[in-house]
């Protein structure tokens, strides 16, 4: 990050009003009649009717549309556990695009403790507020066990954005990306570098949605996650230990088709790229520095279809492709969880949508002539328009053919 970007970014954070966000009304309060009727009296007319039947609680009030975005702090972006304080501009950040592109409101929530039981019961005692729960910047393994329990525990959707979000975009991208590339989802050989979070639930995805077990090789800070060493691993880890004597990073990219990253910068060389298969897709998503930056990569192969997590290259994977649009379907939907159908749903849609003709407005947006499905373009930009049309419907008819949907 240059300098002047750094300046940039301050000023755009401390100017005007601190922060991002703020809470204002919808309703006029500017007469006597109208403060009456927002608070008392007339506010114990809704407080009535909700304690005679709880379900009118989302007539009355703001819950139906509001989600908490929680984090601990320990897993803050690439910066590590930054703690509570240093995590908020991240979790306003958040609140800013549920509201910018699905009108979701958002309360942001920093705890102090990274103690599970002492999250999972805070964010239990405090559900009642909300529609739903987006958990943010959580280590694992810790993030599996409280977004399960707080599942088990809650009738509200919740959902880990760092796992599920990332996971989402990344298949809906790779399955375009195989296509592309004129590769089958059932004989790709799969590298994912990353045991946290993204690494992990990226692979369970891509599971459900019917890739082959046995043809993907999860690499950690270690190496690669073998049978030989499922018993030194945690069980999240355990659950995806590969039946291979190969035991690097070098060693598991040699003839493979695919090498999604949700490590840390700089981790691949030319040499593995080049070891790689005919065709080869890199996703290096690391941020800021990408695993191999595309430079490096495009210099050793020009037969390669590449994306990463910055804004700066083409195919950016961007979970804001996802979870205001997901969060969205779910509400409207009044959906108990978000599960694998609705994430099933949300890939199928995204993938979808980058096939079809980019409006003029997303050209325009991105000061751009012409876009069209191909290397360059596998998943939609943030500001297609026809994002909220497209995802928060298929994620809606998942919820309510699946069974989750509380609507009557």
């Amino acid at each position: 990050m240059s300098a002047q970007f750094r300046e940039q970014a301050l000023d755009y954070h401390r100017g005007g009003k601190p922060g991002k966000i703020c809470v204002s009304s919808h309703k006029r309060i500017d007469t006597h009649k109208e403060l009456s009727l927002a608070y008392t009296p007339g506010v114990a007319e809704p407080v009535r009717e909700i304690f005679k039947n709880p379900n009118t609680v989302n007539e009355y009030t703001i819950k139906g549309n509001l989600v908490a975005v929680i984090t601990d702090g320990s897993a803050v972006l690439g910066l590590g556990n930054v703690g509570p304080l240093a995590a908020k501009p991240v979790m306003e950040g958040k609140a800013v695009l549920f509201k910018r592109f699905a009108d979701i409101d958002v309360f942001n929530i920093e705890l102090d403790t990274q103690d599970v039981d002492e999250i999972v019961n805070t964010i239990k005692n405090i559900a009642p507020t909300f529609g739903g729960i987006n958990l943010e910047d959580i280590s694992a393994p810790r993030c599996f066990e409280i977004e399960q329990r707080l599942i088990d525990e809650l009738d509200i959707p919740v959902f880990h954005d760092d796992q599920h979000g990332t996971a989402i975009i990344i298949a809906a991208g790779l399955i375009n990306a195989l296509e592309i590339q004129g590769k089958s989802s059932d004989l790709a050989q799969i590298v994912i570098a990353g045991g946290g979070s993204a690494g992990l639930a990226t692979l369970g995805l891509l599971e459900n949605l019917g890739f082959k077990k046995e043809n993907m090789i999860l690499v950690d800070r270690n190496g690669v996650v073998s049978e030989d060493r499922k018993d030194k691993v945690n069980k999240y880890k355990a659950e995806f230990a590969a039946d291979t004597n190969k035991q690097t990073l070098s060693d598991a990219m040699s003839g493979a088709d695919v090498f999604i990253g949700v490590a840390r910068g700089d981790l691949v060389t030319q040499e593995m790229v080049k070891s790689m298969a005919e065709k080869p897709i890199i996703f290096a998503l690391s941020n800021p520095d990408p695993e191999i930056s595309p430079v490096d990569a495009f210099a050793c192969r020009n037969d390669l279809l590449m994306a990463t997590g910055r804004s700066d290259y083409p195919n950016q994977v961007n979970n804001v492709l996802g979870f205001p649009y997901i969060f969205r379907g779910a509400l409207d939907a009044k959906s108990k969880e978000i599960n694998t159908e609705m994430k099933i749903a949300a890939v199928h849609a995204l993938k979808d949508l980058a096939k079809l003709p980019v409006p003029d407005t997303v050209l325009q947006a991105y000061q751009i002539d012409s876009l069209s499905y191909g290397k360059n373009y596998i998943i939609p930009k943030p500001f297609d328009p026809r994002l909220i049309d497209t995802v928060p419907k298929a994620i809606f008819e998942a919820a309510v053919s699946s069974g989750v949907s509380c609507l009557t």
